[in-house]
């Protein structure tokens, strides 16, 4: 039964990840790039200026830095360890240069998506600013596309309660737990037939209980978290990263050529070069995808609570989240697993290559 179920979601899953998506995807990026004048390199200096200067004046629940690490927080983690190591152990160290494109032409992608969060959000009776994908294809695209809207909101209630929103980081994390504190499975307790180990489902409980504690209380809640753990974990997570890349600092010109080379001539465990090339591709844009959610519709969510009267500042802001999490913290990820040669290890799949990664490269 698990079987043909992992088969079936497998299909899936390259379905919607497939080369069509892909394409679409880098051609809005791209589109999106030419109409706005290669943005995100002219602005993104006055970007992270904003990113920590809040606006004076402006309507809205939290600050736009605020709004920005609630953006965060469902991106930085499960997409920087997980994402990208299962795309470099698929396609090669060439899909994260694969992911650093895309997440180039998808720092446009976000801005567009926070500028249109914030010039069509809406204020309920109550206060509470509303935005979104499913209130700017409504209100910028006319009434007759909300059932579009109501499409994607539908389909966005379903990747969060059962995608990417949920059960990834779950596993991720609980797994993590396991291979730290019970790798061998010397404690177990048996659930609906299955048997699991007391840390996973410690781990498990504990999770449940700290997140119900953060959601419950809205969105003012949640981003007050995020201020305080987003900044932390990310610098944190870079600092240690820097640690494995200066202490295995001979390494890096060697690990940077090996990316540049696998991304067109393609990796020996991928297949012939064409293939492998394709699959580095489709890796690396797909997982930078997952990690930044450039034009997922998710960020926009919490943009549009940001106090600011200005779209343009805000889609600004929003950009830099796409630039921290997966040029900056991935890019990071990446290079500690290609210096570790954790990748190479046919019996390391997931988060199991990350952390082996930074066994090996941790002096």
């Amino acid at each position: 039964m698990w079987t043909t179920i992992n088969a079936f979601l497998k299909t899936v899953d390259n379905f919607v990840w497939g080369v069509p998506l892909m394409v679409l995807i880098l051609c809005g990026g791209i589109l999106l790039t030419v109409r706005l004048g290669v943005l995100q390199m002219r602005r993104l200096p006055l970007a992270l200026k904003w990113m920590i200067k809040n606006e004076e004046g402006g309507k809205g629940e939290i600050s736009s830095f605020a709004a920005l690490c609630t953006a965060l927080s469902a991106t930085i983690g499960t997409g920087n360890i997980v994402g990208v190591a299962t795309a470099v152990c698929a396609g090669g160290p060439g899909a994260l240069f694969w992911m650093i494109v895309a997440a180039f032409f998808g720092m446009a992608t976000k801005f567009s998506e926070g500028l249109l969060a914030i010039k069509y959000r809406v204020v309920d009776k109550d206060g509470h600013s509303l935005g979104g994908p499913f209130y700017y294809i409504e209100q910028g695209m006319g009434s007759k596309w909300k059932w579009l809207a109501k499409i994607f909101a539908f389909f966005g209630v379903c990747v969060g309660l059962f995608g990417i929103g949920t059960f990834t980081q779950v596993n991720s994390i609980a797994s993590a737990v396991k291979n730290f504190f019970d790798p061998d499975m010397a404690h177990t307790v048996t659930v609906l037939g299955n048997d699991y180990s007391i840390a996973t489902v410690i781990a498990g409980i504990l999770l449940t209980v700290f997140v119900g504690l953060v959601v419950i209380g809205g969105i003012k809640r949640i981003s007050k978290v995020s201020e305080v753990v987003v900044p932390f974990m990310a610098v944190l997570y870079v600092v240690l990263c820097l640690i494995i890349v200066f202490t295995n600092i001979k390494a890096v010109p060697g690990a940077f050529a090996e990316i540049i080379s696998s991304a067109f001539n393609g990796s020996a465990l991928a297949g012939g070069v064409m293939g492998s090339m394709i699959v580095a591709m489709q890796k690396g844009v797909a997982r930078g995808i997952f990690s930044n959610e450039s034009g997922l519709g998710s960020a926009p969510i919490a943009a549009a609570a940001a106090r600011t009267k200005d779209p343009v500042r805000q889609g600004l802001v929003s950009m830099t989240g796409t630039f921290i999490d997966t040029i900056v913290i991935c890019t990071m990820t990446g290079l500690s697993i290609v210096i570790a040669g954790s990748w190479l290890d046919p019996k390391l799949e997931g988060v199991a290559i990350t952390m082996d990664a930074f066994q090996k490269g941790l002096p």
